[in-house]
């Protein structure tokens, strides 16, 4: 059985600029929030959130495969602008097998057209977007639903 300690939680490119970057569209809330609300509601499911954030393709790729090399229970991921272009990340995901939920933290489909199309979203098994940074704790709620993991507390 896999070791069920730990969910990954990977932002990608400029979401360390949460709270700044176009509060209209993404909200007030920082990194440092959103990676509390991961971290409480994972512990309301016994897991530890490992949360990561990198602007770079690569970097992101290696905690995918970290994450498969540790055996997490799962991974949520905002892959940021990559989404519409990383078919590497996409590959990644598809390549460890362990469940991913997408997140993102606007209305990607009320948005340009060219954020329309998410390449990673196909390798998850679930994607939300628009519901602001909430949708970390709906995406590590869906984990443990698909993982069969009732909350502790």
């Amino acid at each position: 059985m896999a070791d069920i300690e730990t969910i990954y939680v990977l932002n990608g490119p400029n979401l360390n600029l949460l709270g700044t970057r176009e509060p209209e569209t993404y909200g007030r809330a920082t990194l440092t929030d959103v990676e509390k609300l991961c971290a409480d509601t994972a512990a309301r499911y016994g897991w530890k959130a490992d949360c990561r954030q990198s602007n770079r393709e690569g970097e992101l790729i290696d905690f995918i495969h970290e994450a498969h090399a540790k055996k997490a229970a799962g991974i949520v991921i905002n892959p940021g602008g990559y989404s519409h272009t990383s078919i590497a990340l996409h590959d990644a995901l598809l390549a460890v097998k362990v469940p991913a939920v997408e997140v993102h933290v606007s209305n990607i489909h009320a948005r340009e057209s060219f954020r329309h199309h998410s390449f990673t979203a196909k390798a998850a098994f679930a994607a939300l977007a628009g519901f602001g940074v909430d949708g970390y704790r709906l995406a590590i709620i869906g984990l443990a639903a698909k993982l069969g993991v009732r909350a502790t507390s």
